[in-house]
């Protein structure tokens, strides 16, 4: 695997959205049909630049509130709000193609954890209604430190609690925030193109390696993954 020894690696650590999750394609489909109505050239990319330039952004708003003791009434309020316009407060989350096929094949050779911004309450839903959780010995919301993701605190946090060394850890994630936050942490950056994120900008944030889709993880790690 060009840029990363598999053998080096002991531990993988999933984002969720546009990596595990799919709902980064339920909301650039929303943005879009507003931007079309602008006229704008290309709304798709434009849809997907922007929802990606608000996540550093909004992350740092987020461990401000933590910070302040704010986060946890926020987002009360914010879901209080979506039930009153009629919203699901947890929706159905969609699981990428082949995500179960590529976690029960990767998981008898790794350690397997979820590092999101999402709210634990989130996370919870989304792996219990693809039945996920036998597979994730450690998850690590926006309640579990106080700085987000690009810092590197969330991905120690997961390594920590892993009991492996943060250098034996692969972060793979869709966006820059969980590339930089990889690299700051001093663990491998795997990039996937099934979320946000362009080749280019995920290799410019440091990416060791760059892969189509989150499913072909297993045939590119299976340089460490003998034979069952």
């Amino acid at each position: 695997m060009d840029g990363i020894p598999p053998k080096q690696i002991s531990a993988l650590l999933f984002d969720l959205d546009g990596t595990l999750m799919d709902t980064d394609d339920q909301a650039v489909e929303k943005l879009v049909s507003r931007l079309a109505r602008l006229r704008i050239s290309d709304p798709q990319r434009t849809a997907r630049r922007l929802i990606m330039a608000a996540e550093t952004p909004g992350n740092l708003l987020m461990t401000a509130l933590d910070i302040v003791g704010l986060d946890r009434a926020t987002m009360e309020f914010t879901n209080r709000l979506r039930r009153w316009r009629g919203l699901q407060a947890a929706p159905k989350f969609r699981l990428i193609a082949n995500g179960e096929e590529m976690l029960a094949a990767l998981s008898p050779h790794y350690r397997l954890a979820i590092v999101t911004t999402r709210g634990r309450d989130e996370a919870q839903a989304f792996l219990d209604q693809h039945g996920l959780h036998a597979f994730f010995e450690v998850i690590i919301t926006r309640e579990s430190t106080w700085r987000l993701k690009p810092h590197p605190a969330p991905i120690r946090r997961a390594a920590q609690e892993l009991g492996v060394p943060v250098t034996a850890c692969a972060m793979v994630g869709d966006t820059t925030v969980d590339m930089r936050s990889a690299r700051r942490a001093r663990a491998w950056a795997i990039g996937v193109l099934c979320g946000f994120g362009e080749r280019a900008e995920l290799e410019r944030a440091g990416a060791h390696i760059v892969l189509e889709h989150t499913a072909m993880l297993p045939s590119i790690l299976s340089a460490r993954m003998p034979p069952d």
